[in-house]
């Protein structure tokens, strides 16, 4: 079943493109854009992240970490974000493990997913965006959605 908006993220632990295991405590505290993509290094998937970084400025001012996950290796995702220099970890779900515990869901059946879940600093999904093909608008919707929450507090 699908997480949705109102519920409290799962634990979980994978190792991001340094080796060093992040758990969902590293994140308690600040707001936690976390987004799943299909695949390193695809055209899509490259604007996808190359958008969070150009914009993670934006993101540290609003107090909000960013975390991209994807089924990629570790050595992957090192290459991955050295050669997009990356500011922000990218986190190894070899097996699928966390993206079946959100619950996102395959495109036709065969290609990941492309969610992102805006959560707020005690762990609960504040807001949930997906749109397989339009990677620039996930960067959009969460700066909106993190805005919308710093003027409720």
């Amino acid at each position: 079943m699908a997480l949705i908006v109102g519920d409290k993220i799962p634990e979980f632990s994978l190792l991001d493109q340094t080796g060093k295991i992040k758990t969902n405590k590293d994140f308690k505290g600040k707001p936690l854009v976390l987004f799943f993509y299909p695949k390193d290094d695809t055209p899509g998937c490259t604007i996808e992240v190359c958008g969070f970084r150009d914009k993670y400025d934006l993101f540290e001012i609003l107090g909000a970490n960013v975390c991209g996950i994807s089924k990629s290796n570790e050595e992957s995702h090192f290459i991955f974000s050295k050669k997009n220099k990356l500011q922000y970890p990218l986190l190894s779900d070899e097996g699928n493990s966390l993206r079946k515990a959100f619950g996102v869901r395959k495109f036709l059946g065969m290609i990941d997913g492309r969610v992102t879940y805006i959560i707020d600093s005690q762990g609960i999904i504040r807001h949930i965006y997906e749109d397989i093909l339009n990677g620039p608008a996930h960067i959009k919707e969460a700066l909106s959605v993190l805005k919308q929450m710093q003027n409720e507090s």
